[in-house]
């Protein structure tokens, strides 16, 4: 079973950026379409990004052109370039690999918080 661990939260003013890590231990990272999603304090996980294995993304409406998924297949790594950071940004951030037929691996989350 695949383990993800994130870095690269941390406190940043409105307006700066951000660029977060996932590290994937699997040997077949490639089967696996990785994604961004993020849980704010009495709300629900929400999608962020998604990226296939072929480089195909999707974005949720509310990060659309401010943020940027990527992925290393080689290294077998997922990133999240935010830019604009709002303070509503504030939240979780976890790394997620899904493959079809199989439960979602979720990574343990890194916190970004977004205050003057």
């Amino acid at each position: 079973q695949v383990q993800l661990v994130e870095s690269g939260g941390g406190l940043v003013q409105p307006g700066g950026s951000l660029r977060l890590s996932c590290v994937a231990s699997t040997s077949i990272f490639g089967m696996y379409v990785m994604g961004w999603y993020r849980q704010a304090p009495g709300k629900q996980r929400e999608l962020v990004a998604a990226i296939t294995s072929g480089g195909n993304t999707n974005y949720g409406d509310f990060v659309k052109g401010r943020f940027t998924i990527s992925r290393d297949n080689a290294k077998k790594m997922v990133y999240l370039q935010m830019n604009s950071l709002q303070p509503e940004d504030t939240a979780v951030y976890y790394c997620n690999a899904h493959r079809s037929g199989y439960v979602a691996a979720w990574g343990q989350g890194t916190q970004v918080t977004v205050s003057s």
